[in-house]
């Protein structure tokens, strides 16, 4: 008799049991980073020992001690010590926090992709009881992670942990993971297939996987893309230069973790393309004295102090090159205002570098339930034509046009009280917005209620230069032909009718207790 089939542990579950390892030992905010290099260093072996194999089934046994036959095939070399099986084998030692320590300084010494990736002596540095620490290898040693090659891995990890404990990481320090279809959409918009993508708020490197991702979808050249992006968190800045390694993304995140406001690692940077999730909305982010010249917000007023959302956005600008595109996300609240805001705004809009408006549906996020705003802006909105992977594109002239979107009400539930964009809804509005940009938009494009709008910039200008869809968007009047009177008899019955029932049934109940004896 055939044994009962064991259902396999999605890797959710397994990480929860890794979570609840680790509760009283470190912080929550700490959890995704003890798990995160743990994992890599299981990813790493598993695809070396694929790779061994490999060789020895083609007869090559005499080579699998030689890195360069790993690395020709985006593989990293792992030593004896490095390997996750000598791992697990020492789990219960009492040096087990150190062996790790070692294994991971070697793998980064035997891989220079790997340079400045891996934390150094953290294990060791944690405190953990070796128990504790066994216990948490067992259970990582359940997930496979070879199974979805194309599954962004560490991604999902981190996303994992930033959902469970959004108050603890995601609130407090304005840091979120971007959900996979908001940067496909953003990658769909702008089309980033040749040149150099910049994200200056990198996280985990989400935005480069993705694009990558894009290009391969649709055929083109990856060696066409060159990375560029800023970090200030030391951790998520290892963790970003770990999950671009692991997928052979040539990267350049500057020299080290910095504020991108304070420390800008590339200042003499001209990007093809712009991708990005700032913070949403964060308050002090300079002094009253500092950055007042910066060379960023030449011929706009200064960002107040008091919110960041434009002074991100006049960074981005500043960065764009003479074609530039961008698509990034900020919160609702920077679409209006009046003041300093107002008049960057304005002036944004009148330097004809607004292209779209988009508002995302809400409960997109793990760590937000907030709708928010994804701006596309580009440097050229003129007349022009261009080669696009193979083909030709002819642009139409949008100077003085901006195209509203509203998906509110779009998007596909998931994990019960999540949204996500389908594959083919991204298609969707990905081809209308470029429906819209190009030649002949008068039989491809139409304005539709209550999805989108293509307004000029006299009618924005009329509406004090906000950028609120819903100001242009036109909304239909549901209940305009309703008839009130014929409605509310229909009320007026339908709640007779329930008195009713209810007096009924304190009768029944009043009947039933007098027949037990009991009066009401």
């Amino acid at each position: 008799m055939a044994g009962k089939k064991t259902k396999m542990k999605s890797i959710e579950e397994t990480l929860w049991e890794a979570a609840n390892k680790l509760r009283g030992s470190v912080e929550p905010s700490e959890y995704k980073h003890v798990v995160l290099s743990l994992i890599f260093l299981k990813y790493a072996s598993d695809r070396f020992e694929e790779r061994r194999n490999e060789l020895i089934a083609d007869g090559k046994e005499a080579f699998t001690d030689q890195a360069v036959f790993y690395n020709a095939k985006n593989v990293f070399y792992l030593d004896e010590e490095s390997r996750w099986s000598f791992i697990v084998a020492n789990a219960k030692q009492n040096d087990i926090a150190l062996k790790i320590d070692k294994a991971l300084e070697a793998v980064e010494r035997n891989n220079p992709t790997l340079k400045g990736a891996l934390p150094s002596n953290y294990y060791s540095g944690l405190g953990l009881d070796k128990t504790n620490l066994s216990s948490l290898l067992d259970v990582l040693n359940n997930i496979d992670t070879l199974k979805d090659p194309e599954n962004d891995l560490m991604g999902r990890v981190y996303e994992y942990f930033l959902a469970k404990f959004a108050i603890a990481e995601g609130k407090g320090k304005g840091e979120y993971y971007t959900p996979k279809s908001i940067v496909n959409l953003i990658a769909e918009m702008i089309q980033p297939y040749k040149g150099k993508i910049y994200d200056p708020c990198c996280g985990s490197g989400g935005m480069f996987v993705q694009s990558m991702k894009f290009i391969e979808a649709h055929n083109g050249n990856k060696k066409d893309i060159s990375i560029y992006g800023q970090e200030r968190i030391k951790t998520t800045y290892k963790l970003a230069k770990m999950n671009l390694a692991i997928r052979g993304i040539a990267n350049n995140l500057g020299e080290q973790p910095a504020g991108t406001f304070d420390n800008d690692q590339h200042k003499d940077l001209k990007a093809d393309f712009i991708m990005a999730n700032p913070p949403f909305n964060q308050k002090d982010w300079r002094a009253d004295n500092e950055l007042k010249d910066d060379s960023r917000w030449y011929g706009y007023d200064i960002p107040p102090t008091s919110n960041a959302n434009y002074a991100w956005i006049l960074h981005i600008v500043s960065k764009l090159s003479a074609n530039g595109t961008a698509g990034f996300l900020l919160a609702n609240g920077a679409l209006s205002g009046d003041g300093t805001e107002e008049n960057i705004r304005k002036q944004l809009l009148k330097n004809h570098i607004v292209e779209a408006i988009v508002i995302l549906p809400r409960n997109m996020f793990y760590s937000t339930d907030i709708s928010v705003t994804l701006w596309i802006l580009n440097n050229n909105k003129k007349a022009r034509t261009v080669e696009q992977n193979g083909r030709l594109v002819k642009y139409r002239n949008r100077e003085n046009e901006v195209l509203f979107v509203d998906l509110r009400q779009w998007g596909d539930p998931f994990e019960k009280k999540f949204i996500q964009l389908s594959k083919e809804q991204i298609a969707d509005i990905a081809d209308n917005f470029h429906n819209w940009q190009c030649e002949g938009h008068e039989q491809t494009y139409k304005d539709v209620a209550e999805y989108c709008y293509s307004a000029s910039l006299d009618e924005i200008e009329q509406k004090g230069w906000s950028l609120v869809p819903s100001k242009y968007i036109e909304f239909i009047d549901r209940g305009e032909n309703i008839d009130f009177d014929t409605k509310m008899k229909e009320i007026q019955t339908e709640l007779g009718e329930l008195l009713k029932q209810e007096e009924e049934s304190k009768a029944d109940l009043k009947a039933l207790f007098e027949k037990l004896g009991y009066s009401l």
